[in-house]
């Protein structure tokens, strides 16, 4: 056989090659249409027909992904098929698989902007936790997903990660140590987030007697309104590891109990049928479950009474014995029951006290 026979048949094989490997692109391009073809004609007709458009525009982001990586895929399986020098066989195949990285990488990073941009986090979380951690619990989404698209984009490469991470590890120390307080803080506020302790609007009573609305529940701390209008910020470490009383859950309402003291000899059915009364005349009185009067003691000048009752929420709780108290009075003057009152009576003696006078001033002649 003469060279010029094995150059051209050697020619030949490789043309034979490279159409092969058109071919292989072509039937994956075909199939990236068809993928195309299936999202537009059938899922797009299924997204309409539900109630919610977040399934619209989840096929608008991740149609063009899908298209580019089923295209990469035939790429990178058509390179495989003829070999080729050491520098390209790597640069080729990992630049396809960088850039397939990279556009899944945006797409993801857009369909967090979109969540966050229709308020979706928001609408889950904003009965939990203030507005700054909503927006924090964001950030972090993103930073996790950047973070993660630059390790596997340096895995692709093959860079040797070992000293990043034992300089990271070193820095991290340093940082964990200067930033102890706030670290503390941000955990704290997550785990107060986690465990569901309480959420903004919430009326909580701390440990230390504070009573007030939850009106921010932050990354640093949490600020309770108090009835004064007094704003006190309370850092996350601290407050979970308190105490604390949460008068909005499980329900919203609240229970009162307003003690009330008669006088010994008044009809106990009738004190109950006025306390039944005053309450059910009551605005914003919750009649279901409905107010009850209970008899507690024997008191030292009293018949002691409790009127239970609920209110649909914990900021009428001094407003409320307010006016229950004043319709409570008004009731009982009109009906004649006695309200007591502690009264000491003291009583002397006339004769007794006459010879102990009589006494006295024979004891002063005397002297």
């Amino acid at each position: 056989m003469k060279i010029e026979d094995i150059i051209s048949q050697s020619h030949y094989l490789d043309e034979h090659l490279l159409i092969k490997q058109l071919v292989i692109v072509f039937i994956y391009a075909l199939l990236a249409k068809l993928i195309d073809l299936f999202i537009e004609k059938i899922l797009r007709r299924i997204a309409h027909r539900t109630s919610f458009q977040f399934d619209d525009q989840l096929l608008d982001f991740l149609h063009t992904p899908v298209y580019w990586s089923v295209l990469a895929l035939g790429l990178t399986h058509a390179l495989s098929l003829r070999p080729l020098p050491p520098f390209w066989n790597n640069v080729l195949p990992n630049s396809i698989k960088s850039i397939t990285l990279l556009i899944w990488l945006v797409t993801t990073l857009r369909i967090i902007s979109f969540l966050a941009a229709q308020n979706i986090f928001t609408r889950v979380a904003s009965e939990k936790i203030g507005n700054d951690l909503v927006i924090l619990i964001r950030k972090l989404v993103k930073i996790i997903v950047i973070v993660s698209g630059i390790y596997w984009l340096l895995s692709i490469w093959q860079v040797n990660l070992t000293p990043f991470f034992a300089s990271a590890g070193i820095a991290g120390i340093a940082v964990a140590m200067a930033a102890k307080d706030s670290l503390s803080n941000f955990f704290g506020g997550i785990s107060l987030f986690m465990d569901k302790t309480f959420k903004v609007g919430d009326y909580v009573i701390i440990d230390n007697g504070d009573r007030g609305e939850v009106v921010e529940l932050g990354i640093r701390s949490t600020r309770i309104k108090t009835r004064d209008d007094v704003l006190i910020t309370i850092p996350n470490s601290i407050l979970a590891n308190s105490k604390i009383i949460n008068e909005s859950a499980p329900i919203s309402r609240f229970r009162i109990r307003i003690p009330v003291g008669v006088a010994y000899g008044s009809d106990i059915d009738q004190v109950e049928a006025v306390l039944l009364r005053v309450a059910a005349n009551t605005a914003n009185v919750v009649q279901d479950p409905e107010p009850r009067v209970r008899m507690r003691s024997f008191g030292a000048s009293s018949l002691d009474f409790e009127l239970l009752l609920w209110v649909e929420d914990p900021r009428e709780k001094g407003l409320q014995t307010h006016h229950l108290l004043k319709s409570i009075y008004k009731a009982f003057n009109q009906e004649g029951v006695t309200i007591p009152f502690p009264q000491l009576d003291l009583h002397f003696d006339k004769e007794h006290a006459s010879s102990h006078e009589t006494g006295n001033e024979k004891l002063f002649s005397s002297n």
